[in-house]
């Protein structure tokens, strides 16, 4: 009667780096780093726990629908995170955004809807995210 929840990735499986240019859809599962540029909607596998991470110097032209979503680049289109939606300094979304729990930090801009609640709850976790020493 009682199933258990899935939880968000916490590592990062899968990579688009900078200067690279995907067009087209991407379905995705586990953890996903966007460094580059997509134009086409990013969704994870339904019922799967993914993350999401928009870098600062990244642009997504389209729809996201993942579970756990980190943004600090650009997104030009809805963004809907099923449970946890974190925008960082850098994030600027133009559309609307729907999402269980935000983390919003200032600078983050929105240009659209915030409609708390309206996306799909599921258990909360936090991702870090290590900088590797240079």
């Amino acid at each position: 009667m009682f199933g258990k929840k899935p939880t968000p990735q916490k590592r990062i499986d899968s990579l688009i780096g900078a200067g690279t240019v995907v067009r087209g859809d991407i379905i995705f599962e586990g953890g996903l780093r966007i460094d580059g540029q997509v134009a086409g909607n990013v969704t994870a596998t339904e019922g799967k726990p993914a993350t999401l991470v928009v870098s600062e110097q990244a642009r997504v032209d389209g729809k996201v629908e993942v579970s756990h979503v980190v943004i600090n680049g650009q997104v030009h289109g809805p963004v809907s995170a099923a449970d946890y939606l974190e925008l960082q300094p850098k994030a600027r979304v133009v559309g609307d955004v729907a999402y269980k729990t935000l983390e919003m930090h200032v600078g983050a801009v929105v240009q659209g809807r915030l409609d708390p609640g309206s996306a799909e709850p599921e258990t909360a976790a936090v991702v870090e995210l290590k900088r590797s020493g240079k």
